[in-house]
Protein backbone atom coordinates (compact mmCIF):
# COMPACT_ATOMS: atom_id res chain seq x y z
CA UNK A 1 0.00 0.00 0.00
CA UNK A 2 3.08 2.21 0.15
CA UNK A 3 6.86 1.93 0.25
CA UNK A 4 6.80 -0.33 3.32
CA UNK A 5 5.16 -3.08 1.26
CA UNK A 6 7.31 -6.16 0.72
CA UNK A 7 7.88 -5.02 -2.85
CA UNK A 8 6.89 -2.07 -5.01
CA UNK A 9 6.40 -2.05 -8.77
CA UNK A 10 8.96 0.72 -9.28
CA UNK A 11 11.79 -1.54 -8.07
CA UNK A 12 10.86 -4.69 -9.98
CA UNK A 13 13.63 -4.17 -12.50
CA UNK A 14 16.24 -3.84 -9.76
CA UNK A 15 15.00 -6.97 -8.00
CA UNK A 16 14.88 -8.89 -11.27
CA UNK A 17 18.46 -7.87 -12.00
CA UNK A 18 19.62 -9.26 -8.65
CA UNK A 19 17.72 -12.51 -9.20
CA UNK A 20 19.00 -12.94 -12.73
CA UNK A 21 22.59 -12.46 -11.59
CA UNK A 22 22.32 -14.81 -8.61
CA UNK A 23 24.21 -18.07 -8.39
CA UNK A 24 21.68 -20.81 -9.00
CA UNK A 25 24.27 -23.40 -7.91
CA UNK A 26 24.62 -22.00 -4.40
CA UNK A 27 25.86 -24.95 -2.33
CA UNK A 28 24.02 -23.86 0.85
CA UNK A 29 21.73 -26.78 1.73
CA UNK A 30 20.13 -25.53 4.94
CA UNK A 31 18.27 -22.41 5.97
CA UNK A 32 20.33 -19.88 7.95
CA UNK A 33 19.64 -19.25 11.61
CA UNK A 34 18.34 -15.69 11.77
CA UNK A 35 17.44 -13.18 14.46
CA UNK A 36 15.45 -10.39 12.88
CA UNK A 37 16.15 -7.92 15.68
CA UNK A 38 19.90 -8.21 15.08
CA UNK A 39 19.33 -6.68 11.65
CA UNK A 40 17.53 -3.56 12.90
CA UNK A 41 19.92 -0.56 12.74
CA UNK A 42 20.84 1.06 16.04
CA UNK A 43 19.67 4.48 14.84
CA UNK A 44 16.03 3.31 14.65
CA UNK A 45 14.25 3.59 17.99
CA UNK A 46 10.96 1.85 18.68
CA UNK A 47 7.88 3.96 18.07
CA UNK A 48 4.64 3.47 19.93
CA UNK A 49 1.28 5.06 20.70
CA UNK A 50 2.85 7.53 23.13
CA UNK A 51 5.05 9.06 20.41
CA UNK A 52 2.86 8.52 17.36
CA UNK A 53 2.29 11.74 15.40
CA UNK A 54 -0.61 10.18 13.47
CA UNK A 55 -2.28 7.43 15.56
CA UNK A 56 -5.03 5.28 14.06
CA UNK A 57 -8.50 6.76 14.45
CA UNK A 58 -11.44 4.47 15.29
CA UNK A 59 -14.78 5.29 13.62
CA UNK A 60 -16.90 2.38 14.84
CA UNK A 61 -18.70 1.71 18.13
CA UNK A 62 -18.33 -2.02 17.54
CA UNK A 63 -14.64 -2.03 18.50
CA UNK A 64 -12.55 -0.92 21.43
CA UNK A 65 -9.67 1.43 20.73
CA UNK A 66 -6.90 -0.27 18.70
CA UNK A 67 -3.74 -1.25 20.58
CA UNK A 68 -0.30 -2.30 19.43
CA UNK A 69 0.66 -5.97 19.78
CA UNK A 70 3.45 -6.96 22.15
CA UNK A 71 7.18 -6.87 21.46
CA UNK A 72 7.06 -10.57 20.58
CA UNK A 73 5.51 -9.40 17.31
CA UNK A 74 6.31 -5.71 16.96
CA UNK A 75 9.84 -4.31 16.82
CA UNK A 76 11.63 -1.15 15.71
CA UNK A 77 11.57 -2.61 12.22
CA UNK A 78 8.49 -2.83 10.00
CA UNK A 79 5.84 -5.48 10.67
CA UNK A 80 3.32 -5.37 7.85
CA UNK A 81 0.69 -7.32 5.91
CA UNK A 82 -0.80 -9.38 8.79
CA UNK A 83 -2.93 -12.48 8.40
CA UNK A 84 -4.60 -14.12 11.41
CA UNK A 85 -5.94 -17.67 11.31
CA UNK A 86 -9.62 -18.16 12.30
CA UNK A 87 -8.77 -19.56 15.74
CA UNK A 88 -6.90 -16.34 16.58
CA UNK A 89 -3.78 -18.22 17.66
CA UNK A 90 -1.50 -17.95 14.62
CA UNK A 91 -0.44 -14.64 13.09
CA UNK A 92 1.56 -14.35 9.88
CA UNK A 93 3.13 -11.05 8.86
CA UNK A 94 5.77 -9.52 6.63
CA UNK A 95 8.89 -8.09 8.25
CA UNK A 96 11.77 -5.94 7.06
CA UNK A 97 14.28 -4.43 9.50
CA UNK A 98 14.73 -1.02 7.86
CA UNK A 99 12.23 0.66 5.53
CA UNK A 100 15.01 2.91 4.20
CA UNK A 101 16.77 -0.02 2.55
CA UNK A 102 15.97 -0.57 -1.15
CA UNK A 103 14.03 -3.72 -1.89
CA UNK A 104 16.82 -5.21 -3.98
CA UNK A 105 18.99 -5.14 -0.83
CA UNK A 106 16.21 -6.45 1.40
CA UNK A 107 16.27 -9.48 -0.88
CA UNK A 108 19.75 -10.34 0.44
CA UNK A 109 19.41 -9.69 4.18
CA UNK A 110 17.98 -13.15 5.13
CA UNK A 111 15.34 -11.68 7.45
CA UNK A 112 13.02 -9.74 5.15
CA UNK A 113 10.05 -11.94 4.40
CA UNK A 114 7.26 -13.87 6.11
CA UNK A 115 7.26 -14.50 9.87
CA UNK A 116 4.80 -16.20 12.21
CA UNK A 117 3.89 -15.84 15.90
CA UNK A 118 1.71 -18.18 17.97
CA UNK A 119 -0.59 -17.22 20.81
CA UNK A 120 -0.85 -19.19 24.05
CA UNK A 121 -3.32 -17.74 26.50
CA UNK A 122 -2.87 -13.99 26.16
CA UNK A 123 0.78 -14.14 25.10
CA UNK A 124 2.29 -14.12 21.62
CA UNK A 125 5.46 -16.12 21.04
CA UNK A 126 8.62 -14.64 19.56
CA UNK A 127 8.12 -14.67 15.82
CA UNK A 128 9.85 -17.26 13.65
CA UNK A 129 10.90 -17.09 10.00
CA UNK A 130 8.71 -18.90 7.47
CA UNK A 131 10.80 -20.17 4.56
CA UNK A 132 8.90 -20.43 1.29
CA UNK A 133 11.74 -21.29 -1.07
CA UNK A 134 14.52 -23.86 -1.28
CA UNK A 135 17.64 -23.23 0.84
CA UNK A 136 20.14 -21.09 -1.02
CA UNK A 137 17.54 -19.67 -3.43
CA UNK A 138 16.69 -15.98 -3.46
CA UNK A 139 13.09 -14.89 -2.95
CA UNK A 140 11.20 -11.98 -1.43
CA UNK A 141 7.89 -13.25 -0.05
CA UNK A 142 4.89 -11.58 1.55
CA UNK A 143 1.13 -10.94 1.40
CA UNK A 144 0.15 -14.26 2.98
CA UNK A 145 -3.38 -15.68 2.94
CA UNK A 146 -4.17 -19.07 4.49
CA UNK A 147 -7.17 -21.35 4.21
CA UNK A 148 -6.91 -24.76 5.88
CA UNK A 149 -3.73 -26.38 4.48
CA UNK A 150 -3.38 -23.93 1.58
CA UNK A 151 -1.28 -20.77 1.66
CA UNK A 152 -1.31 -18.10 -1.03
CA UNK A 153 1.57 -15.64 -1.07
CA UNK A 154 3.23 -13.11 -3.33
CA UNK A 155 6.87 -13.49 -4.27
CA UNK A 156 9.66 -12.13 -6.43
CA UNK A 157 11.95 -15.12 -6.96
CA UNK A 158 14.48 -16.82 -9.15
CA UNK A 159 13.09 -18.15 -12.41
CA UNK A 160 10.17 -15.71 -12.58
CA UNK A 161 9.76 -12.18 -13.88
CA UNK A 162 8.29 -9.60 -11.52
CA UNK A 163 5.98 -10.40 -8.60
CA UNK A 164 3.73 -13.45 -8.86
CA UNK A 165 1.34 -15.34 -6.61
CA UNK A 166 2.31 -18.79 -5.38
CA UNK A 167 0.48 -21.53 -3.49
CA UNK A 168 2.03 -23.68 -0.75
CA UNK A 169 0.71 -26.69 1.17
CA UNK A 170 1.00 -27.53 4.87
CA UNK A 171 2.73 -30.91 4.91
CA UNK A 172 4.31 -32.59 7.94
CA UNK A 173 4.28 -29.44 10.04
CA UNK A 174 5.69 -26.99 7.51
CA UNK A 175 4.80 -25.10 4.36
CA UNK A 176 6.14 -26.78 1.23
CA UNK A 177 5.22 -27.91 -2.28
CA UNK A 178 4.96 -24.28 -3.38
CA UNK A 179 3.93 -23.69 -6.96
CA UNK A 180 3.22 -20.81 -9.29
CA UNK A 181 -0.47 -19.82 -9.32
CA UNK A 182 -0.51 -20.01 -13.13
CA UNK A 183 -0.83 -17.77 -16.14
CA UNK A 184 -4.63 -17.91 -16.08
CA UNK A 185 -4.65 -15.98 -12.78
CA UNK A 186 -1.50 -13.90 -13.23
CA UNK A 187 -1.59 -12.96 -16.91
CA UNK A 188 -5.23 -13.27 -18.02
CA UNK A 189 -7.18 -12.36 -14.88
CA UNK A 190 -4.31 -10.19 -13.55
CA UNK A 191 -4.71 -10.82 -9.85
CA UNK A 192 -2.92 -8.75 -7.24
CA UNK A 193 -3.04 -9.57 -3.53
CA UNK A 194 -5.73 -12.08 -2.67
CA UNK A 195 -8.03 -13.57 -0.08
CA UNK A 196 -9.32 -17.11 -0.63
CA UNK A 197 -12.70 -17.97 0.91
CA UNK A 198 -13.86 -21.49 0.10
CA UNK A 199 -13.50 -21.52 -3.72
CA UNK A 200 -13.91 -17.77 -4.14
CA UNK A 201 -10.72 -15.81 -4.74
CA UNK A 202 -11.11 -12.10 -3.93
CA UNK A 203 -8.31 -9.95 -5.28
CA UNK A 204 -7.36 -6.41 -6.14
CA UNK A 205 -6.27 -5.45 -9.61
CA UNK A 206 -5.77 -2.52 -11.94
CA UNK A 207 -7.20 -4.56 -14.82
CA UNK A 208 -9.45 -2.77 -17.29
CA UNK A 209 -13.14 -2.46 -16.52
CA UNK A 210 -12.70 -1.07 -13.02
CA UNK A 211 -13.38 2.37 -11.60
CA UNK A 212 -9.76 3.45 -11.38
CA UNK A 213 -6.66 2.38 -9.49
CA UNK A 214 -6.99 -0.87 -7.59
CA UNK A 215 -10.49 -2.37 -7.60
CA UNK A 216 -11.69 -5.54 -5.90
CA UNK A 217 -12.72 -8.46 -8.09
CA UNK A 218 -13.83 -12.06 -7.65
CA UNK A 219 -13.00 -15.27 -9.50
CA UNK A 220 -14.25 -18.73 -8.51
CA UNK A 221 -12.37 -22.04 -8.63
CA UNK A 222 -13.94 -25.06 -10.30
CA UNK A 223 -11.53 -27.98 -10.01
CA UNK A 224 -8.41 -26.65 -11.75
CA UNK A 225 -10.06 -23.78 -13.64
CA UNK A 226 -10.97 -20.22 -12.68
CA UNK A 227 -14.05 -18.29 -13.80
CA UNK A 228 -13.93 -14.98 -15.60
CA UNK A 229 -13.51 -12.23 -13.00
CA UNK A 230 -16.49 -10.32 -11.60
CA UNK A 231 -16.10 -6.67 -10.63
CA UNK A 232 -17.64 -6.11 -7.16
CA UNK A 233 -19.09 -2.77 -8.11
CA UNK A 234 -20.74 -1.95 -4.77
CA UNK A 235 -17.46 -1.91 -2.81
CA UNK A 236 -15.29 -0.08 -5.33
CA UNK A 237 -14.75 3.64 -5.76
CA UNK A 238 -12.76 5.90 -8.07
CA UNK A 239 -9.75 5.67 -5.78
CA UNK A 240 -7.71 2.72 -4.48
CA UNK A 241 -9.77 -0.20 -3.18
CA UNK A 242 -7.52 -3.10 -2.30
CA UNK A 243 -6.19 -5.76 0.07
CA UNK A 244 -9.50 -7.63 0.50
CA UNK A 245 -10.35 -9.84 3.46
CA UNK A 246 -13.56 -11.86 3.81
CA UNK A 247 -14.85 -12.90 7.24
CA UNK A 248 -15.12 -16.59 8.11
CA UNK A 249 -18.91 -16.54 7.64
CA UNK A 250 -18.56 -14.85 4.25
CA UNK A 251 -20.77 -11.90 5.21
CA UNK A 252 -18.15 -9.18 5.65
CA UNK A 253 -15.77 -7.86 3.02
CA UNK A 254 -12.98 -5.73 4.46
CA UNK A 255 -10.72 -3.55 2.36
CA UNK A 256 -8.21 -0.73 2.37
CA UNK A 257 -9.12 2.59 0.76
CA UNK A 258 -7.59 6.05 0.79
CA UNK A 259 -9.37 8.38 3.21
CA UNK A 260 -8.29 11.95 4.04
CA UNK A 261 -5.02 11.33 2.23
CA UNK A 262 -3.87 8.13 3.99
CA UNK A 263 -4.83 4.43 3.92
CA UNK A 264 -7.92 3.49 5.94
CA UNK A 265 -9.95 0.38 6.69
CA UNK A 266 -13.51 -0.07 5.42
CA UNK A 267 -16.08 -2.85 5.81
CA UNK A 268 -18.92 -3.92 3.52
CA UNK A 269 -21.73 -6.22 4.71
CA UNK A 270 -23.48 -8.86 2.62
CA UNK A 271 -27.21 -8.19 2.91
CA UNK A 272 -29.65 -10.34 0.92
CA UNK A 273 -26.70 -11.61 -1.16
CA UNK A 274 -25.64 -8.05 -2.05
CA UNK A 275 -22.67 -6.10 -0.74
CA UNK A 276 -23.44 -2.81 0.99
CA UNK A 277 -21.55 0.44 0.50
CA UNK A 278 -18.37 0.20 2.63
CA UNK A 279 -18.33 1.96 6.01
CA UNK A 280 -15.22 3.52 7.51
CA UNK A 281 -13.84 1.58 10.51
CA UNK A 282 -10.26 2.80 11.15
CA UNK A 283 -8.43 5.64 9.45
CA UNK A 284 -5.00 7.31 9.41
CA UNK A 285 -2.21 5.09 8.11
CA UNK A 286 -4.21 1.92 8.81
CA UNK A 287 -4.70 -0.91 6.33
CA UNK A 288 -4.75 -4.58 5.37
CA UNK A 289 -7.43 -5.77 7.81
CA UNK A 290 -7.62 -9.43 8.87
CA UNK A 291 -10.01 -11.01 11.38
CA UNK A 292 -10.27 -14.18 13.39
CA UNK A 293 -13.53 -16.12 13.65
CA UNK A 294 -14.46 -14.19 16.82
CA UNK A 295 -14.37 -10.91 14.90
CA UNK A 296 -11.15 -9.53 16.39
CA UNK A 297 -9.63 -7.06 13.95
CA UNK A 298 -5.90 -6.97 13.20
CA UNK A 299 -4.28 -4.45 10.86
CA UNK A 300 -1.03 -2.71 10.04
CA UNK A 301 -0.32 0.85 11.17
CA UNK A 302 2.50 2.89 9.65
CA UNK A 303 4.36 5.51 11.66
CA UNK A 304 5.00 8.69 9.72
CA UNK A 305 6.99 11.59 11.12
CA UNK A 306 7.26 14.85 9.21
CA UNK A 307 6.09 13.08 6.07
CA UNK A 308 8.63 10.24 6.33
CA UNK A 309 7.74 6.64 7.11
CA UNK A 310 9.73 5.35 10.09
CA UNK A 311 8.38 1.87 10.82
CA UNK A 312 5.18 -0.19 11.00
CA UNK A 313 3.41 -2.28 13.65
CA UNK A 314 0.54 -4.74 13.86
CA UNK A 315 -2.45 -3.43 15.83
CA UNK A 316 -5.51 -5.20 17.21
CA UNK A 317 -9.04 -3.94 17.94
CA UNK A 318 -11.36 -6.15 19.98
CA UNK A 319 -15.10 -6.28 19.45
CA UNK A 320 -17.21 -4.96 22.27
CA UNK A 321 -20.85 -5.36 23.12
CA UNK A 322 -22.95 -2.49 21.81
CA UNK A 323 -26.41 -2.00 23.26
Amino acid sequence: MNSTRFIDSVVLLAVSAVLNCSDNNNPVATYPTVNRRDKIPSDISKRGPESDQHPPILHSDHYAAPISLSSAVNSAGAEDSPFILPDGKTLYFFFTPDVRVPVEKQLLDEVTGVWVSHKTGDQWSDAERVWLQEPGKLALDGAVCVQDDEMWFASAREGYTGVNMFIARWVNGKWSNWRYAGDRLMREIQIGEVHIHKDDLYFHSERSGGKGGYDIWLTTRNADSWSDPIHIDAVNSGTMDGYPFVSADGNELWLTRTYAGTPAIFRSLRIDRHWSAPELIVSQFAGEPTLDAAGTLYFVHHYFEDGVMIEADIYVAYERNVD
